[in-house]
């Protein structure tokens, strides 16, 4: 089976990104073919590209996380799906493409009235979330969460499933343009992030405990937010967009002074101050396959809302997709269509 796929001759710019064309084997017996319909963009994609993921392969990388298809063939083994679903899935890179081959354990059906523009923006955003929330925050009902960037594709689930735990959330931004998606979705309070935003979120909290840090950003906005937990409190970091570049090409002086920057925390304070923080990084858990897989049917239990798709793009044009995430412009999930 031929297919177009964008690969990464070598990381470090997105002008090495070249569409090619290339053949792609059969399904083994625990696999399934995927005609491939949207890929939903995340921000792994942009460190992946600038060679700044160490995950990721350095060379004849392709990048991508995430899709939504048709199953067009199955290995003899796979019994839970059928040629011709619908389904959305995640992929340890790989998903710049027209037709991937990939373990069905990582495939799970689409809601029937989902379009495969919401099926390619759920997964990643939404088990990012849950597990930063569930697993690892222990949230519990009515506590006080807050939520960086919380107008893009985990911060929205991550304040739908806050929600669902009865949570006072707290939303942030850097743009104030970003607003009314904080708004529409349902924030209890939101902060658009200045060089006030430790006095900004004392106002917003309102004599509330701090019990739940969401972070992706890194810098002096985590070291606030995390000076500001309660007793018992918990800081999730599962991104640091302060390292993302808005250029072609990683800025490393940049990279280096940001990397200076990065708050520091010391053993015995956290012990002291019986508060912790918790760093996450979806990929590893590819390696658990049926855990990932659980995780989503629990996701998909919670019956949250339709994903929040903020921009979409023609195959043609995925380099300008990635660009226009890189900007850091972007509300909801940039998507893709093949």
């Amino acid at each position: 089976m031929k297919r177009q796929t964008y690969r990464l001759s070598r990381a470090g710019s997105i002008r090495r990104l070249n569409l090619i064309d290339e053949e792609i084997g059969p399904p083994g017996d625990a696999e399934v073919a995927i005609d491939v319909k949207a890929i939903g963009l995340n921000f792994a994609d942009v460190f992946t590209i600038m060679g700044l993921y160490r995950a990721a392969p350095k060379r004849n990388c392709i990048p991508g996380i995430e899709f939504s298809g048709i199953v067009s063939a199955k290995g003899k083994d796979v019994i839970d799906l059928q040629v011709n679903d619908r389904v959305m899935g995640s992929i340890r890179f790989g998903a710049y493409t027209t037709h991937l081959v990939i373990d069905h354990r990582y495939v799970i059906r689409m809601p029937e009235d989902w379009s495969f523009d919401e099926g390619a923006a759920f997964i990643v955003h939404a088990l990012t979330a849950y597990y930063a929330l569930v697993h690892l925050g222990n949230i519990q009902k009515g506590q006080t969460v807050l939520i960086h960037s919380g107008a893009g594709g985990v911060g929205v689930y991550a304040n739908r499933i806050a929600k669902r735990f009865s949570a006072f959330t707290i939303g942030t931004v850097g743009n104030p343009l970003k607003v009314p998606v904080l708004r529409a979705e349902g924030y209890d309070e939101l902060i658009v992030r200045s060089r006030h935003f430790r006095k900004d979120l004392a106002t917003a909290l309102k004599g509330r405990s701090l019990n739940l840090v969401l972070d992706a950003i890194g810098g002096r906005v985590q070291k606030e937010s995390f000076d500001m937990l309660a007793t018992s409190g918990r800081m999730v970091a599962y991104g640091l967009s302060q390292f993302a570049s808005h250029m072609a090409t990683p800025n490393y002086l940049m990279l280096a002074w940001r990397y200076l920057g990065i708050p520091r925390y010391h053993t015995l304070r956290l012990i002291e101050s019986n508060r912790s923080i918790l760093g996450f990084n979806l990929i590893w858990l590819y390696d658990r396959a049926d855990e990932l897989k659980s995780m989503l049917h629990e996701i998909q239990g919670l019956d949250l809302q339709r994903p929040f798709i903020g921009a979409t793009y023609t195959f043609d044009r995925l380099k300008d997709a990635v660009r226009m995430l890189q900007s850091g412009k972007t509300v909801g999930k940039v998507i893709v269509r093949v």
